[in-house]
């Protein structure tokens, strides 16, 4: 006899004030608004999209060459190109309240005073889900004075959340960086600023040499690494901050197929974000809601909160 499925089984879970149908959600530059997959995968399958980061001026970001492929991953130094929020709010907004997918905002800085003002500026507007505070791009230049990302820095980190904070009552949420010492010290400044929820991991600070030309391989020397080869590190992230910190985690880094979704789950991640992946299978994401649906069934699990953090140790 084949297994048995269950007939119902609940994908939905909880973000802040955001009420997600599943736990997939399309990562930050690398699903472009959604207009850009609409012919490939019903986006509404999603549990939620994460725009491309903005600032507050158009940027071109960093020169090419500024993508490269390397061992079971990528690597990027895109630095943050984008078509600013007054654009976005104009070009993009529309389109993205039409496939009634919720959306998540992503906002990056040089100084609390940018991040500031892409709050307020946002908070202005209606149908967005959530603000995802990026203070961990690993390819710009910080201008404040210690030279820091915010996310390498506990302090830094608790100053600009709670700035951030004060402007708005959209659910937050601080994107973490792996390339620091403590990341459950940052991840409790940003609980204690008032942050709603946490992702993690942004990219891994990394670099490729061309042996022909002896030169680095991106024109800004190094960059972030994605993909599979950070899988590991990100898990061991996730797994540490649920451990310390209660809030809802959203993790990602390497996320390739619903197992690999399924291990941050159970390392304590309430959502998962897909990034590299939607390069290599524009179907990724679908393809992890199914397969995370069908575990369930198999499993005889109807709610996949219950799986949330049961790593058995």
């Amino acid at each position: 006899m084949g297994t048995v499925k269950s007939k119902n089984s609940d994908l939905s879970v909880r973000i802040g004030r955001i009420r997600l149908k599943n736990p997939v959600m399309a990562a930050s530059g690398t699903f472009g608004y959604g207009k850009e997959y609409k012919d490939l995968i019903d986006l509404k399958k999603l549990g939620a999209l994460v725009t491309k980061s903005l600032t507050l001026k158009p940027t071109q970001g960093n020169p090419s060459p500024r993508i490269c492929e390397t061992s079971s991953g990528m690597l990027n130094a895109i630095g943050l190109h984008n078509i600013g929020i007054e654009d976005f709010i104009s070009e993009k907004i529309p389109y993205l309240k039409r496939i009634k997918v919720p959306f998540i905002v992503s906002i990056a800085g040089g100084t609390i005073k940018e991040y500031q003002k892409l709050t307020e500026r946002l908070d202005d507007l209606s149908g967005i889900a959530g603000l995802e505070i990026n203070i961990s791009c690993p390819n710009i230049e910080p201008r404040h004075k210690s030279k820091l990302m915010f996310a390498q820095d506990a302090g830094l980190t608790y100053k600009v959340i709670k700035e951030v904070r004060r402007k708005t009552k959209i659910t937050l949420i601080t994107k973490l960086s792996p390339n620091v010492t403590d990341i459950v010290s940052v991840a409790r400044a940003a609980r204690d600023a008032g942050t709603d929820a946490i992702s993690l991991i942004n990219s891994v600070s990394a670099m490729a040499v061309d042996i022909k030309t002896m030169r680095p391989r991106l024109a800004n020397i190094t960059g972030g690494l994605t993909g599979p080869a950070i899988k590991p590190i990100a898990l061991r992230a996730v797994w540490e901050v649920s451990r310390k910190v209660d809030l809802p985690l959203i993790g990602m880094g390497g996320i390739m197929d619903w197992q690999d979704a399924l291990e941050f789950i159970i390392c304590g991640a309430t959502a998962v974000v897909v990034g590299t992946a939607n390069f290599v299978n524009p179907l990724a994401a679908s393809e992890i809601v199914d397969g995370l649906d069908n575990y369930l069934k198999e499993k005889r699990i109807n709610n996949i909160n219950k799986l949330i953090g049961k790593l058995k140790i």
